[in-house]
Order: structure tokens, then sequence, then C-alpha cells
């Protein structure tokens, strides 16, 4: 398992489809007409050894919980003595489209069970965030 591919945060930049090994022709031109970004450029490395996510390179922006990560010397949130903070509170702007809010809980999972068995449940986490319907004091359970 690449650590590499997983951020400092939670996400897990291995299932984003603007990941190297996941971005397709398709998708960069696609992308690339709304952004006016060639399309070539138009891919992730992931947000470690110095690369940041793509959505904000575009931007011209830096990642402040990556900023505050690599100030204070640790691999991910969870090793922060300030764990849970402010750059990872859930937010419903954009939560329909972006998987920002399912940080905390990987994190707390990365902690509890470790990266290499996280990372065989994340798809099924991204998946259940985006398609489960909400029932109240259920979350994503499966029961």
């Amino acid at each position: 398992m690449n650590e590499k591919i997983v951020a400092p945060c939670g996400i897990d930049c291995f299932n984003c489809e603007m990941y190297a090994e996941n971005v397709t022709p398709e998708f960069q031109e696609r992308l690339s007409g709304t952004t006016k970004i060639p399309a070539e450029k138009i891919t992730c490395a992931g947000c470690t050894d110095g690369n940041i996510c793509l959505l904000l390179k575009m931007q011209g922006k830096s990642c402040k919980t990556l900023d505050c990560v690599k100030q204070k010397g640790v691999d991910y949130c969870f090793n922060c003595t300030d764990f849970p903070c402010l750059y990872l509170m859930p937010l419903a702007d954009g939560a329909g489209k972006f998987p920002q809010n399912i940080k905390l809980y990987n994190l707390c999972q990365i902690k509890k069970i470790g990266l290499d068995n996280w990372v065989l449940q994340a798809a099924e986490i991204r998946h259940t965030y985006f398609t489960k319907k909400i029932a109240i004091g259920e979350g994503g359970s499966t029961e």
C-alpha cells in the first residue's frame, strides 16, 4: 500500500477521478472546458511530497489543513493533539459533490484499523456517502 495517495486529512485521493491513475481523457476534456486549463494538466498526484489537491492548485490556493499537518510534523490529522479541529469540520456546502464530510470518519477508521485495512473499505465508504439515503439515527449503517 502506497501511503502517499491518502491525504493527511483522511481523503482517499486514490478514489478521486482527478487522481493520476484514475483520470480519463473524457474527464480531462470536460474539466478543461469549464476551467480553461489545458486538458493534459488535469491530473493529480495526491497531496503529499509537495503536491496539493488539484482543485486548490487550479485556484492558486494552498491547503490550510496540509500546511497545518506539515507545521505540526504529523503524518495524519489524527496524530495531532488538536484532533479534531475546525479544519476538519463537516460543511453542508458541496457535500453532494465532494467527499469532504467523510474525512473525520476516515481518520477515525485509519487510526482504529490501520491504513492498509481502511484502504480495503475506502471505496465502499465513499459509495455509501454519496448514495445512501439518510435515515435519522442510522448513519451509514447497513443494519
